[in-house]
């Protein structure tokens, strides 16, 4: 097998990235051609109900959380935050 010019490697990546050859005409290949269709799909609506319920909940979760716990159990989960943040399991080298 012959080996291939770097140049020859370098355009043959940047047209792919393009999605075209280098003077302008369409790639050949199904491909490149079901990457680009993947791409111009659009995104299925959202409901906008469905939106403003999630971040109402999001709004009013974790200070409605809060206050339902006890103080021993909220210092509790505070507690294992702070251990995970600051107590690395893997030991630096």
């Amino acid at each position: 097998m012959a080996k291939s010019d770097f140049f020859q490697n370098a355009k043959r990546i940047v047209e792919q990235a393009i999605g075209e050859q280098m003077d302008g005409s369409p790639l050949s290949g199904n491909r490149t051609t079901a990457l680009q269709a993947d791409r111009l799909k659009p995104a299925p609506p959202k409901d906008r109900l469905a939106v403003e319920l999630g971040r109402r909940g999001g709004i009013k979760g974790g200070k409605a959380r809060a206050e339902k716990l006890s103080a021993e159990k909220l210092s509790k989960i505070g507690k294992k935050g702070a251990t995970a943040r600051w107590h690395s399991a893997k030991p630096k080298p």
